[in-house]
């Protein structure tokens, strides 16, 4: 039961609730350090961030900004301007292309289906430059496209300058943005994101295995994209999804691939241990009733209109006050929708959530003589109604 003291302050006492670590702009606070030089681990759900360590600075981000030219891909077969059965020729400098590479044929044409597989699976330098080529005719016409559509979806970290991640101090991403735009791609492009979690792709007769150690080892790993280079280090944008929870960490920076795929392992241990979420209300649902004065009822109920789900360290799970405050009685007439109320969440050390309660219904006003009975009624008793 809700234990309301009515009027001016209204507070809900849940006794096994557990502290706010993050809520719509939320920000927890991490008890765990990491050897990575950069670091962002985020709640898929609730946005929570979890740890964050140089996480907005802009660095090198090797091949983990593929998941940018991949989300234009993704983005086009969405709009249905591209389809996977399409077609792209493979000029020479797609062809001569170093580094990681899925062995496309000079003067050959891709389907784009394969293609992708290239991208995900093998992390082919020479299948980025044939799609970049193909949609935009140009490398760097295209990583203009993806400079300019990040800053769209607020990857402020941001600035590309081709479409595979090659080495150029100019070509820059934040690990904050590396997972903003994998949870894009996991929550925007279902049907795709299964390709992250194949573990082996054969073109040309030759046999490339994932790059991404987690998809090996780690239980409920299914993404995303491995990075390195001198400049970077060794990186990873990981997701994990297990016990209805799923997970999105970055880090680079990391000096081995064994440190990276020990590092990240730790790390999601770490963050499956310690937080889990719980849905504290339902959208449409009553928090609480306010008294109503003159109207045809006597009480009005206080519905929150989104849901709210926390992400909530386990170790605190009686520090959390929750309270519901208005002014009250509240006159009539009440509308449907009318903001009447605040719902308070606050923790120790916590940043406080604060939502708005609206009427879940109207109040029509009592008529003349119901408005005098009830006037005369609280002269009498002191009691609303």
């Amino acid at each position: 039961m809700l234990n309301l003291t009515r009027n001016l302050i209204a507070p809900i006492m849940f006794p096994l609730i557990v502290l706010v670590a993050l809520v719509q702009s939320p920000r927890a606070v991490s008890a765990t350090e990491t050897a990575a030089k950069y670091a962002f681990m985020m709640d898929f759900d609730t946005g929570a961030v979890l740890l964050e360590k140089n996480a907005e600075e802009p660095t090198a981000p090797a091949s983990m900004s593929k998941l940018m030219t991949l989300y234009m891909i993704f983005e086009r077969l969405k709009s249905g301007s591209l389809r996977l059965e399409d077609t792209f020729p493979v000029s020479e400098k797609a062809w001569r292309m170093g580094g990681s590479k899925m062995f496309v044929g000079v003067n050959t044409r891709v389907k784009l289906e394969d293609l992708l597989r290239g991208i995900v699976v093998q992390s082919g330098n020479d299948a980025c430059i044939v799609i970049a080529e193909g949609l935009a005719q140009h490398e760097a016409a295209f990583a203009e496209e993806m400079t300019e559509r990040a800053r769209e979806l607020g990857l402020a970290n941001s600035t590309f300058v081709n479409s595979t991640g090659w080495p150029d101090p100019d070509h820059l991403m934040s690990v904050k943005d590396i997972a903003t735009i994998s949870a894009s791609i996991i929550r925007e492009f279902p049907e795709y994101y299964p390709l992250f979690a194949e573990k082996t792709y054969t073109y040309n007769d030759i046999k490339q295995g994932n790059r991404n150690p987690l998809l090996y080892r780690y239980d409920g790993a299914d993404g995303l994209k491995t990075g390195h280079t001198e400049a970077s280090g060794y990186g990873l944008a990981a997701s994990v999804n297990k016990r209805d929870r799923r997970l999105i960490l970055v880090v680079n920076g990391l000096q081995s691939q064994k440190q990276r795929a020990q590092e990240t392992e730790r790390l999601f241990d770490w963050a499956f241990r310690e937080f889990d979420n719980y849905a504290l209300f339902t959208a449409g649902e009553a928090v609480e009733n306010a008294d109503v004065w003159l109207g045809q009822e006597g009480q009005v109920p206080l519905i929150i209109r989104d849901d709210v789900k926390l992400t909530l360290p386990r170790k605190a799970r009686r520090k959390m006050e929750v309270k519901v405050a208005y002014n009250g009685p509240v006159a009539a007439p009440v509308r449907a929708g009318e903001e009447l109320a605040i719902l308070t969440i606050s923790a120790p050390d916590q940043e406080t959530l604060q939502i708005p309660l609206v009427a879940g219904k109207d109040v029509p006003r009592l008529g003349m003589f119901g408005r005098l009975s009830a006037a005369f009624k609280y002269l009498a008793w002191g009691a609303a109604e």
